[in-house]
């Protein structure tokens, strides 16, 4: 076969410049391109526990702009990779493995439903890198390992605080508790509130469950309702406790339903309307306070995304400004080590990446009276933050400060 001038001419072309991209991916791969610092996130984007994961994935890159506006970390960029989990705590896991494993990042942040970072945990325990929760309370969550932190309280603290509260400030005595049997944070709350809450003196008067994804909650409610309590806890996530509320009234239960951070959304109200009005729950961080660090972050959470804030999102920024503090602290500390973790500029070292991440492992565990937006955050043994709660109430589809619970 005879080609012409031109075509011969078409093809060396060609290959020269195959041969020219494929020098410069391998630079980059060897360090010619931008330094980074590869952040992972996984977070519920979709599925039941949507609301939670956008806020919270809002509060974490509003941190991360505002970091790399200033100047990043010592002059090098913070970069988020983000994987959807759909809800799942399956699909955590698979997630949480191609962070560590396929786009090597020096740690992670997630995720907010506890059963999530309870298959997400042992991935980066496993690979020694640091993950924090903003938001699991499950006690289980951080005894995975000794690189698995979180910047919320946990739940016997909440479920203390709910009993509390029923006992003290809604002078309640004879309670019903409605759980999802399938949540690990559900579960995990139901048994502390009933511990709490008898030994205050209380009575838990009956106990029903149902699933995640349930609609029809009627016949609980009906079992409720004969035991004629005089308030309902029910720990569970916005999407079920937003039904709820509208069967339970529809069935002419009046006594107030309250529960704890799992309510936290905007969609709570849109799907419960009025049966909300008059119940309360525990949250992380009531954003009307008037504390100049929560102002300043309502502000810019407002520029950036056009609408308020929630203590998920608050927490999602904490999270992230807990883990940049650190890496700030690296890089002072131990300059070799902060450049081993920076991706595409040089050859990974996985040694020095190693010991690299260990350092910061060890500066988050340190993590002492650090200012967040959702109060003064410290680690105590268990890697644990230790810091008060607030109670909301709702009324008008609003929320509103009710008290403050100290630890």
């Amino acid at each position: 076969m005879i080609f012409s001038r031109e075509f011969r001419v078409r093809t060396v072309a060609a290959s020269i410049l195959v041969a020219t991209l494929g020098v410069m991916a391998l630079a980059g791969c060897q360090g010619g391109g931008k330094a980074v610092l590869k952040v992972g996130e996984y977070g519920s984007m979709t599925g039941g526990q949507a609301n939670f994961g956008i806020s919270t994935h809002e509060g974490i890159q509003q941190a991360v702009d505002e970091q790399n506006a200033a100047g990043g970390i010592a002059g090098i960029p913070v970069e988020v990779t983000k994987y959807d989990d759909q809800s799942k705590a399956e699909e955590a896991q698979t997630a949480v493995q191609k962070l560590v494993n396929q786009d090597g990042v020096i740690s992670v942040l997630g995720e907010v439903a506890s059963s999530n970072s309870l298959a997400g945990g042992p991935v980066c325990q496993r690979a020694g890198v640091p993950m924090i929760s903003p938001s699991s309370t499950n006690e289980r969550v951080t005894k995975v390992g000794d690189f698995i932190f979180r910047v919320c309280f946990i739940d016997p603290f909440q479920g203390n605080v709910m009993a509390k509260f029923a006992r003290e400030n809604l002078k309640l005595s004879n309670v019903a508790i409605l759980k999802d049997l399938k949540s690990d944070y559900s579960v995990g709350l139901t048994d502390v509130f009933a511990k709490s809450f008898a030994a205050a003196g209380g009575k838990i008067a009956v106990i029903q469950t149902f699933s995640k994804d349930d609609q029809d909650f009627r016949a609980q409610l009906t079992s409720i309702k004969a035991t004629n309590p005089d308030g309902i806890f029910i720990p569970a996530y916005y999407t079920e406790v937003g039904l709820i509320a509208r069967q339970a009234r529809e069935q002419g239960i009046t006594a107030p339903l309250f529960g704890t951070d799992g309510w936290e959304s905007s969609k709570l109200t849109e799907i419960g309307g009025k049966a909300l009005d008059g119940c309360y729950f525990s949250t992380h961080q009531s954003m009307d306070n008037p504390d100049p660090l929560v102002q300043n972050f309502v502000k810019g959470y407002e520029a950036k995304w056009g609408k308020k804030p929630d203590a998920l999102a608050a927490l999602g920024y904490d999270s992230a400004k807990l883990l940049m503090s650190c890496l700030t602290e690296l890089a002072k500390q131990d300059p070799e080590g902060f450049k081993a973790l920076q991706g595409n500029a040089t050859p990974v070292n996985r040694d020095a990446r190693k010991a690299a991440q260990k350092k910061l492992r060890d500066l988050i565990a340190a993590t002492k009276d650090f200012a967040g937006v959702t109060g003064k955050i410290s680690l105590d043994a268990d890697r644990n933050a230790v810091k008060s709660a607030v109670v909301l109430k709702i009324k008008d589809s609003a929320f509103s400060f009710a008290t403050s619970i100290q630890p």
